[in-house]
């Protein structure tokens, strides 16, 4: 399907373009972020812990309101090919297999949310990202060790020894987000007393009929997607969530158990369990999030993504909340004179709808059954008014009178 050109952005001031901005963190928040900037004339530095980018990981999904932004960066098409176009997202009855919720994502949906929906694997997706980006824009083996004033400037300290200064730092470094600790003081992710076993593995294995492009199968006390990450349709990613007392396995995943990943559905139907069983190599991995905390930056010091509002995978939108807050905050420091007014402005803007989204994946409701979804799929954040909020003021939240620390 061809794409509309991009609608025009609002006119923006522009902060001045010799302003430094360094990102601590590569992942989908960082790499968009980066692009966006430098599109906008900016000198920034993306640091990386990792020695490098490696195929880890597994799928993620795409939704129009994502799109939207990608668009910005002239790679959309180039997503859309590479991961899939799924048919539909089908919900699923664990024991009767009855169809609970089917979205078509057909040329009517695509135009109608002015976007693609895209299943791909998150390795790719991180190649695509790297494409608008300058030569040496990203430093990997900079682990960050802190971050201390240098007159107008702030100096970041790595564990390799290296140092770098920037006017402005913006930490995209995940749930245990070093920039974060530096604003917030270091905090432990909460563990929500739920895994998530994955797996990845040739479509041949799986005996009997095609599956669907996109299936999310809802049982009593846990949850198991399935999907294609590419057209040729030849590889299926599944991702369970099983409730856990502990989790002993550190800050990543560790391998796991075929038969225990088997198991853990098989009193499932046996549309799922032909998937389940076709599985080989299994990891797992811990579900974090935090409390919410809507305090967002300090200074010259902001954050975004998993760094600032951790979103459980229950609806298959933290990587799309990212890639939103880099859309928001690139304009913001396009447009605002100081770093404090655009950080204000973009938590003003964002709090509000990750709010949503955090209590939605929270109660994991999303799209069980017929759910009005426009508000989500719908939303540009490339042409959202930027309303000015002042540094000092409190941010209006959903259910919240101001910025304080809240749970959820």
């Amino acid at each position: 399907m061809p794409r509309p050109a991009p609608s025009p952005a609002p006119p923006e001031v522009r902060m001045e373009r010799q302003t430094r901005i360094a990102i601590v963190g590569a992942g989908l928040a960082g790499l968009t972020l980066a692009g966006l900037l430098q599109r906008a004339g900016f000198t920034v530095a993306l640091y990386e812990q990792a020695a490098a980018f490696a195929r880890i990981g597994a799928g993620i999904i795409l939704s129009p309101n994502v799109s939207k932004v990608l668009r910005r960066l002239d790679i959309e098409d180039e997503l859309a090919t590479t991961g899939i176009r799924p048919d539909a997202f089908v919900s699923r009855a664990w024991d009767t297999g009855r169809t609970l919720y089917e979205l078509r994502f057909d040329p009517a949906a695509e135009a109608h949310f002015d976007g693609y929906f895209i299943n791909i694997h998150r390795a790719d997706l991180h190649d695509v990202l790297q494409k608008p980006l300058a030569p040496g824009t990203i430093q990997f083996g900079h682990q960050l060790a802190g971050l201390e004033p240098r007159g107008e400037a702030i100096r970041l300290r790595f564990a390799n020894g290296a140092t770098a200064e920037a006017d402005i730092v913006i930490g995209a470094d995940g749930i245990r987000s070093r920039v974060r600790d530096a604003i917030l003081g270091k905090e432990e992710p909460r563990f929500t007393g739920r895994i998530a076993p994955r797996a990845v593995f040739p479509t041949e294995r799986i005996p009997g009929p095609m599956i669907r492009d996109c299936t999310k199968w809802w049982g009593p006390d846990r949850h198991v997607l399935t999907y294609f990450m590419t057209p040729r349709r030849d590889e299926v990613y599944v991702m369970g969530a099983v409730p856990a007392e502990r989790w002993d396995g550190g800050d990543s995943f560790v391998p796991g158990s075929r038969e225990d990943f088997i198991e853990a559905f098989a009193h499932f139907h046996a549309d799922l369990r032909r998937v389940m069983e076709a599985a080989t190599d299994v990891t797992v991995w811990p579900i974090h999030d935090r409390p919410r905390n809507d305090r967002w930056s300090e200074g010259a010091i902001g954050l975004m993504g998993d760094a600032c509002h951790a979103v459980r995978p229950f609806m298959a939108a933290g990587g799309a909340m990212a890639i939103e807050d880099a859309m928001i905050l690139s304009r913001c420091l396009a447009r605002f004179e100081t770093a404090e007014e655009a950080f204000a402005t973009y938590a003003a803007l964002r709090i509000p709808r990750v709010a949503e989204v955090q209590r939605i994946s929270i109660e994991n409701s999303w799209m069980h059954g017929p759910t009005e979804v426009d508000w989500f799929f719908g939303y540009d954040p490339s042409i959202v008014e930027l309303i000015p909020a002042a540094a000092s003021a409190p941010l209006k939240t959903a259910g919240a009178a101001s910025a304080r620390p809240a749970t959820a």
